[in-house]
């Protein structure tokens, strides 16, 4: 991964850094590494999301562990020089920095960890179709709902799930959505 976190310049390191002290702080619902990606492939680096995700985990788990051990900005930096010599410089003066500024708001609560474990819902997106025909059958005219999930996992890499329905499903749905605002209402 160091190889890789070298590629990528210190501001674009330094977004992704305060990203994730976001994202930590429950204050975004996850890095988006798919935009960040993009931007950094657009300004000719060149590194894969799956990469761009791993470095996103381990700097995740860099800061939540700081955070859980109250670790000072020393703390942090002389235990990642020791344990981490080919980490590049600009990455761990990035850290540093980022750590100095923003480390001490991360709150480490048992409920955050157990929220954090089954993921976020971030949005969600619907459409109405209706297929028209098919290569078995010419006239379809057969309805459905279309739904569009963005998740946070645990890890906070955002994510976009999608889903066909049936009239039907779709009722089924909306149903036990009702039900479930209906108990929220009582609580």
């Amino acid at each position: 991964a160091a190889d890789k976190i070298n590629l990528i310049p210190q501001d674009l390191f330094a977004e992704l850094c305060e990203q994730i002290i976001q994202q930590l702080n429950h204050k975004i619902p996850g890095v988006n590494t798919a935009e960040l990606c993009q931007r950094m492939q657009t300004s000719g680096i060149e590194i894969n999301i799956g990469d761009l995700a791993k470095i996103a985990n381990i700097l995740s788990f860099l800061f939540s562990t700081a955070a859980r051990n109250n670790l000072s900005t020393e703390e942090l930096v002389t235990t990642l020089g020791s344990a981490v010599s080919t980490l590049p410089k600009h990455a761990l003066q990035v850290i540093r920095h980022v750590w100095n500024e923003q480390g001490k708001s991360i709150t480490v609560s048992e409920d955050a960890r157990s929220m954090a474990t089954v993921g976020q819902f971030v949005d969600m997106k619907w459409k109405l179709g209706v297929a028209m025909s098919s290569d078995t059958c010419r006239s379809l005219k057969y309805p459905y709902v279309t739904v569009t999930l963005t998740m946070a996992d645990s890890s906070g890499q955002i994510t976009d799930k999608s889903f066909e329905m049936t009239i039907p499903q779709f009722k089924n749905f909306f149903r036990q959505f009702k039900e479930m605002a209906s108990v929220l209402e009582t609580v």
